[in-house]
Protein backbone atom coordinates (compact mmCIF):
# COMPACT_ATOMS: atom_id res chain seq x y z
CA UNK A 1 0.00 0.00 0.00
CA UNK A 2 1.38 3.34 -0.77
CA UNK A 3 -0.04 5.75 2.03
CA UNK A 4 0.81 9.49 1.89
CA UNK A 5 -0.11 11.48 5.04
CA UNK A 6 -0.56 15.65 4.66
CA UNK A 7 2.54 15.86 2.67
CA UNK A 8 3.92 19.17 1.69
CA UNK A 9 6.73 20.61 -0.14
CA UNK A 10 8.31 23.53 -0.35
CA UNK A 11 12.09 25.36 -1.66
CA UNK A 12 13.88 27.95 -0.01
CA UNK A 13 14.20 30.95 -2.72
CA UNK A 14 15.70 34.36 -2.49
CA UNK A 15 12.01 35.94 -1.71
CA UNK A 16 11.58 33.41 0.89
CA UNK A 17 10.01 29.88 0.77
CA UNK A 18 8.22 28.88 -2.40
CA UNK A 19 5.37 26.28 -1.46
CA UNK A 20 4.70 24.13 -4.03
CA UNK A 21 2.48 20.95 -2.25
CA UNK A 22 0.83 21.53 1.05
CA UNK A 23 -1.01 18.85 3.27
CA UNK A 24 -1.42 15.77 0.06
CA UNK A 25 -2.81 12.68 1.32
CA UNK A 26 -3.21 10.15 -0.87
CA UNK A 27 -3.71 6.02 -0.48
CA UNK A 28 -3.90 3.45 -3.13
CA UNK A 29 -3.87 -0.26 -2.83
CA UNK A 30 -2.31 -2.96 -5.07
CA UNK A 31 -3.96 -3.53 -8.25
CA UNK A 32 -4.77 0.19 -8.31
CA UNK A 33 -4.43 3.09 -10.48
CA UNK A 34 -4.87 6.88 -10.72
CA UNK A 35 -3.97 10.04 -13.14
CA UNK A 36 -3.10 13.17 -11.84
CA UNK A 37 -3.69 16.30 -13.74
CA UNK A 38 -3.25 20.23 -13.90
CA UNK A 39 -1.48 23.08 -15.18
CA UNK A 40 2.46 23.18 -15.49
CA UNK A 41 3.87 24.82 -12.64
CA UNK A 42 1.06 23.16 -10.17
CA UNK A 43 3.20 20.67 -8.40
CA UNK A 44 2.44 17.41 -10.46
CA UNK A 45 6.14 16.19 -11.21
CA UNK A 46 7.08 17.46 -7.69
CA UNK A 47 4.76 15.43 -6.16
CA UNK A 48 6.00 12.55 -8.59
CA UNK A 49 9.73 12.79 -7.34
CA UNK A 50 8.69 12.90 -3.29
CA UNK A 51 6.41 10.12 -3.87
CA UNK A 52 9.51 8.28 -5.67
CA UNK A 53 11.85 8.79 -2.85
CA UNK A 54 13.70 11.31 -4.86
CA UNK A 55 13.00 14.21 -3.49
CA UNK A 56 12.14 14.68 0.36
CA UNK A 57 8.80 16.40 1.80
CA UNK A 58 9.21 19.45 3.55
CA UNK A 59 6.76 17.69 6.41
CA UNK A 60 4.21 15.20 5.85
CA UNK A 61 4.95 11.23 5.64
CA UNK A 62 5.16 9.11 2.53
CA UNK A 63 5.14 4.94 3.02
CA UNK A 64 5.15 1.91 0.82
CA UNK A 65 4.59 -1.36 2.13
CA UNK A 66 4.88 0.33 5.57
CA UNK A 67 8.23 1.62 4.86
CA UNK A 68 9.00 5.71 4.82
CA UNK A 69 11.84 5.34 2.48
CA UNK A 70 13.56 9.33 3.80
CA UNK A 71 14.18 7.42 7.21
CA UNK A 72 16.76 5.24 5.39
CA UNK A 73 20.10 5.92 4.68
CA UNK A 74 21.17 6.68 1.55
CA UNK A 75 22.55 3.72 0.27
CA UNK A 76 19.13 2.12 1.98
CA UNK A 77 17.07 4.26 0.10
CA UNK A 78 18.76 4.28 -3.61
CA UNK A 79 18.29 0.07 -2.56
CA UNK A 80 14.41 0.33 -1.54
CA UNK A 81 13.98 2.87 -4.63
CA UNK A 82 15.51 0.42 -7.29
CA UNK A 83 13.81 -2.46 -5.86
CA UNK A 84 10.23 -1.27 -5.01
CA UNK A 85 9.60 2.27 -7.23
CA UNK A 86 9.45 1.61 -11.05
CA UNK A 87 9.67 5.08 -13.44
CA UNK A 88 8.83 6.11 -16.64
CA UNK A 89 9.33 9.81 -18.06
CA UNK A 90 8.41 11.31 -21.17
CA UNK A 91 11.98 11.78 -22.97
CA UNK A 92 12.29 7.91 -21.69
CA UNK A 93 15.17 8.23 -20.63
CA UNK A 94 17.03 5.62 -22.05
CA UNK A 95 21.24 5.50 -22.56
CA UNK A 96 21.55 5.82 -26.18
CA UNK A 97 25.04 4.07 -26.30
CA UNK A 98 23.25 0.97 -24.70
CA UNK A 99 20.93 -2.15 -26.68
CA UNK A 100 17.43 -2.24 -25.51
CA UNK A 101 18.34 -5.00 -23.48
CA UNK A 102 21.59 -3.65 -21.45
CA UNK A 103 18.69 -0.43 -20.92
CA UNK A 104 16.15 -2.73 -19.46
CA UNK A 105 18.73 -4.68 -17.52
CA UNK A 106 20.26 -1.53 -15.70
CA UNK A 107 18.68 -1.55 -12.71
CA UNK A 108 19.58 -5.12 -11.97
CA UNK A 109 23.04 -3.92 -12.34
CA UNK A 110 23.24 -3.04 -8.60
CA UNK A 111 21.96 -6.40 -7.33
CA UNK A 112 22.70 -8.88 -10.09
CA UNK A 113 25.75 -10.97 -9.84
CA UNK A 114 26.40 -14.72 -11.33
CA UNK A 115 23.00 -16.53 -11.29
CA UNK A 116 21.17 -13.71 -10.99
CA UNK A 117 22.25 -11.97 -13.92
CA UNK A 118 21.60 -14.54 -15.62
CA UNK A 119 18.01 -14.50 -14.10
CA UNK A 120 17.63 -11.27 -14.82
CA UNK A 121 18.41 -11.40 -18.17
CA UNK A 122 15.81 -13.79 -18.72
CA UNK A 123 13.13 -12.40 -17.13
CA UNK A 124 14.07 -8.75 -19.42
CA UNK A 125 13.84 -10.39 -22.48
CA UNK A 126 10.13 -12.39 -21.40
CA UNK A 127 9.24 -8.50 -20.14
CA UNK A 128 10.58 -7.24 -24.09
CA UNK A 129 8.65 -9.78 -25.72
CA UNK A 130 5.61 -8.63 -23.80
CA UNK A 131 5.71 -4.99 -24.63
CA UNK A 132 6.03 -6.04 -28.51
CA UNK A 133 10.06 -5.89 -28.65
CA UNK A 134 11.34 -9.01 -28.57
CA UNK A 135 13.19 -8.61 -32.14
CA UNK A 136 14.69 -5.79 -31.39
CA UNK A 137 16.52 -7.12 -28.12
CA UNK A 138 19.98 -5.68 -29.25
CA UNK A 139 19.26 -2.57 -31.17
CA UNK A 140 20.22 1.14 -29.14
CA UNK A 141 17.30 3.83 -28.72
CA UNK A 142 18.73 5.72 -32.15
CA UNK A 143 17.26 2.86 -33.51
CA UNK A 144 13.81 2.86 -32.32
CA UNK A 145 10.43 4.90 -32.74
CA UNK A 146 8.99 7.21 -30.34
CA UNK A 147 6.60 4.50 -29.11
CA UNK A 148 9.04 1.85 -28.97
CA UNK A 149 11.64 4.17 -26.99
CA UNK A 150 8.55 3.96 -24.11
CA UNK A 151 7.48 0.67 -24.39
CA UNK A 152 11.31 -0.20 -23.73
CA UNK A 153 11.78 2.22 -21.06
CA UNK A 154 8.20 0.25 -19.48
CA UNK A 155 10.12 -2.73 -20.15
CA UNK A 156 12.59 -0.99 -17.42
CA UNK A 157 10.37 0.15 -15.09
CA UNK A 158 9.59 -3.38 -14.73
CA UNK A 159 12.44 -5.48 -14.44
CA UNK A 160 12.97 -5.54 -10.81
CA UNK A 161 8.74 -5.90 -10.28
CA UNK A 162 8.23 -2.96 -8.57
CA UNK A 163 5.30 -2.34 -5.91
CA UNK A 164 4.93 1.34 -7.74
CA UNK A 165 5.41 2.58 -11.00
CA UNK A 166 5.09 5.94 -11.41
CA UNK A 167 5.00 7.91 -14.81
CA UNK A 168 5.41 11.51 -15.60
CA UNK A 169 3.87 12.39 -19.40
CA UNK A 170 4.85 8.95 -20.66
CA UNK A 171 2.95 9.73 -23.79
CA UNK A 172 3.78 13.67 -23.95
CA UNK A 173 5.78 12.78 -27.11
CA UNK A 174 3.67 10.63 -29.00
CA UNK A 175 1.04 10.91 -31.52
CA UNK A 176 -2.29 9.98 -30.79
CA UNK A 177 -2.41 6.64 -32.11
CA UNK A 178 0.96 5.48 -30.20
CA UNK A 179 0.03 7.36 -27.32
CA UNK A 180 -3.42 4.77 -26.99
CA UNK A 181 -1.11 1.92 -27.77
CA UNK A 182 0.93 2.69 -25.00
CA UNK A 183 -1.45 3.84 -22.49
CA UNK A 184 -2.57 0.34 -23.08
CA UNK A 185 -0.11 -1.52 -22.85
CA UNK A 186 0.58 0.18 -19.42
CA UNK A 187 -2.80 -0.52 -17.81
CA UNK A 188 -2.99 -4.07 -19.67
CA UNK A 189 0.52 -4.72 -17.41
CA UNK A 190 -0.48 -2.56 -14.51
CA UNK A 191 -3.25 -5.33 -14.09
CA UNK A 192 -1.68 -8.34 -14.62
CA UNK A 193 1.17 -7.97 -12.32
CA UNK A 194 -1.18 -5.74 -9.95
CA UNK A 195 1.35 -3.12 -9.25
CA UNK A 196 0.20 0.77 -8.03
CA UNK A 197 -0.03 2.53 -10.80
CA UNK A 198 0.46 6.70 -10.90
CA UNK A 199 0.69 8.50 -14.24
CA UNK A 200 0.69 12.38 -14.43
CA UNK A 201 -0.30 13.67 -17.54
CA UNK A 202 -1.78 16.66 -19.70
CA UNK A 203 -3.93 13.82 -22.05
CA UNK A 204 -7.61 14.43 -20.67
CA UNK A 205 -8.49 11.22 -22.86
CA UNK A 206 -5.53 9.26 -21.13
CA UNK A 207 -6.77 10.33 -17.46
CA UNK A 208 -10.11 9.10 -18.49
CA UNK A 209 -9.02 5.45 -18.81
CA UNK A 210 -8.09 5.62 -15.15
CA UNK A 211 -10.47 4.66 -12.39
CA UNK A 212 -9.35 7.00 -9.86
CA UNK A 213 -8.39 10.77 -11.28
CA UNK A 214 -7.18 13.81 -9.14
CA UNK A 215 -6.57 17.05 -10.38
CA UNK A 216 -3.25 19.45 -8.49
CA UNK A 217 -4.64 22.58 -7.84
CA UNK A 218 -3.64 25.86 -5.49
CA UNK A 219 -1.03 22.69 -4.47
CA UNK A 220 -3.79 20.67 -3.00
CA UNK A 221 -4.67 17.24 -4.48
CA UNK A 222 -8.46 16.98 -5.27
CA UNK A 223 -10.55 14.14 -6.56
CA UNK A 224 -11.73 14.98 -10.21
CA UNK A 225 -14.67 14.45 -11.77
Amino acid sequence: MLKVNNLSKSYTTPRGALAILENVSLELQRGEAAAVMGPSGSGKSTLLYTLGALDPPSSGVVTLDGVDPYTLREREQAAFRNEHIGFVFQDHSLLPQCSVLENVLTPTLVAAGGGSARASETRAREILEQVGLGARLDHRPGELSGGEKQRAAIARALIRNPTLVLCDEPTGNLDATIADSVASLLLDLHQARQTILIVVTHSVSLAQRFPRRYEMRERALHPAG
